[in-house]
């Protein structure tokens, strides 16, 4: 049953982590919202509750402990319990390294993506841990297991959350807590418009393996219906990930000639 419980939603201003809210509170989960843009929050808290759900707007930078803080704080004066983190926020600026402005490109981006996720679970997780229940879902990426050229940043970012998660896990399960990972591959979002990708190859994702991010928030009412460790989606994905693994010589090689020569015009 899910009337009562409660799912924190980070990223959710937009994107999947708007989608996620509108779908847990459709399903009857209280919902809070947390980004930093309150205007948008407020809209979305709004539609939840004219569609018949209660959800909660909290503006909240993440790049900040004591706001993190308070967002938790806030959720348990408001609800009186956690049930789901979803630690959905995160960005991406796909160009090569050296193109990368230090501050707003490379340190803001593992902020956003790493930092952030490990604190805002530091900041929820003795609650769960009092409770002896809850779960715990990261928003990964394949890019969290096969890194390619431009996404070098945002590749250690999420092999970092994998890694993360999978400590974690090990950690708190016996509590009774759970943890999962999703690892979607191109989803049609906002993130696009940020990524500051500029492609002479035109590669992109093909049509026909894109996520909406309503098929996103599909897939993390199901992870949270039916705990799981790790999503890969689609599906179809997981055959890139077994290439990588067995034969990581042959991919470095296909994607230099495919794209980082053409791309670099050696």
């Amino acid at each position: 049953m899910s009337a009562g419980k409660v799912i924190l939603v980070t990223g959710a201003s937009s994107g999947i982590g708007a989608a996620t809210a509108r779908l847990f509170g459709a399903k009857g989960y209280r919902v809070v919202l947390a980004a930093r843009r309150l205007d948008r929050l407020q809209e979305l808290e709004q539609q939840i509750k004219d569609a018949g759900g209660e959800a909660l707007a909290v503006a909240t930078d993440l790049n900040d402990l004591d706001q993190i803080q308070k967002l938790v704080e806030q959720t348990l004066a408001a609800y009186g319990q956690i049930d789901i983190l979803f630690n959905n926020a995160g960005f991406g600026r796909t160009k090569w390294l050296e193109e990368l402005d230090p501050q707003k490109d490379i340190e803001l981006q593992v902020q956003v993506n790493l930092v952030s996720v490990i604190q805002m679970t530091r900041a929820v997780l003795p609650h769960l841990l009092e409770r002896k229940s809850g779960h715990i879902i990261n928003m990964a990426s394949m890019a969290g297991f096969v890194a390619t050229p431009t996404y070098s940043v945002y590749a250690a970012t999420k092999h970092g959350v994998r890694g993360f998660s999978t400590a974690l896990r090990r950690e708190v399960g016996v509590y009774g807590i759970h943890v999962s990972a999703i690892y979607p591959g191109g989803v049609k979002t906002e993130f696009g418009s940020h990524t500051e990708a500029k492609r002479k190859t035109g590669i992109t994702t093909p049509k026909s393996l894109q996520l909406s991010a309503e098929d996103v928030a599909g897939a993390v009412w199901r992870v949270s219906q039916r705990p799981r460790r790790t999503l890969i989606l689609p599906w179809l994905l997981a055959f890139g990930l077994w290439f990588e693994r067995f034969f990581p010589g042959l991919n470095d090689w296909l994607i230099e000639r495919t794209f980082t020569i053409p791309e670099r015009d050696l």
